[in-house]
């Protein structure tokens, strides 16, 4: 992916990781336009980064996903780079009765907002020489915590989702890429947590090179972890033992 030059829309881009990646794209010469279900996170970003822009996007309505996407178009019609960040982290219990706005809102979210922010704005990119889609997921989606396991599930529904999405475009200028951060600083300061300028200065170095996806190296060895003996792998077991009921903030 080229790094310079482009017309980016970024979800979640009020906050964290969003954030962080937008302000980075920015400084690097970029037309950004962020979106948060926030409106002050919205206003405090693009205050204190002069130049970037702002929608405000619900991405669990989807009549408010197309009229974003409809505004975009047409207000930013070079639009070529679309980043789906936006995600909710939230407890539930497996084992349990699963309470139906939890599930709704992070399935909702986390799954069905890229799907439809993509549908919405996909045939715009097809027309764009060098157009890229990024989807943000999880390590989770490879390695589940068993605390916030619809989470993990809808990190796991959008990584195989990305994958057909990367076949079906090959044959266009739609390049797919995937960021699967680690347990990353992100509205937090959890020591066992990598550093979010860390994780953005090595995101930002891969996602300038020829890559599908974005794995810095505290990602890889959780990512490599799906196979015919995936339940019973260590790095389950070991997730689950070490946390305690009080959920990560991993997007």
């Amino acid at each position: 992916m080229k790094l310079t030059g482009n017309t980016i829309f970024i979800t979640g881009g009020g906050s964290g990781i969003g954030r962080a990646l937008a302000e980075v794209l920015h400084n690097l010469g970029n037309k950004v336009i962020i979106a948060d279900r926030r409106k002050e996170r919205l206003e405090a970003t693009i205050k204190a980064n002069s130049g970037m822009s702002a929608v405000e996007l619900n991405v669990q309505d989807p009549a408010s996903i197309k009229a974003a996407a409809k505004q975009l178009i047409k207000e930013y019609p070079d639009v070529n780079v679309l980043i789906n960040n936006a995600g909710i982290i939230q407890s539930d219990d497996a084992a349990g009765v699963i309470d139906e706005d939890v599930l709704v809102s992070t399935v909702t979210t986390n799954l069905l907002g890229p799907i439809r922010l993509t549908s919405a704005f996909i045939e715009h990119l097809k027309f764009k020489e060098e157009a890229v889609v990024i989807n943000t997921t999880s390590i989770l989606g490879f390695v589940p915590l068993a605390t916030t396991a619809v989470y993990s599930a809808t990190k796991a529904a959008l990584h195989t989702y990305t994958l057909s999405q990367r076949y079906m475009l090959k044959d266009t200028s739609v390049k797919v890429i995937e960021i699967v951060p680690p347990w990353v600083q992100s509205n937090n300061d959890q020591p066992r947590a990598m550093p979010l300028t860390s994780f953005i200065d090595a995101t930002i170095k891969i996602l300038g090179t020829d890559t599908d996806e974005v794995l810095v190296e505290e990602a890889k060895m959780f990512r490599n972890n799906p196979g015919p003996n995936e339940g019973v792998f260590v790095f389950v077991t070991q997730l689950n033992d070490t946390m305690n009921s009080e959920p990560p903030k991993i997007h």
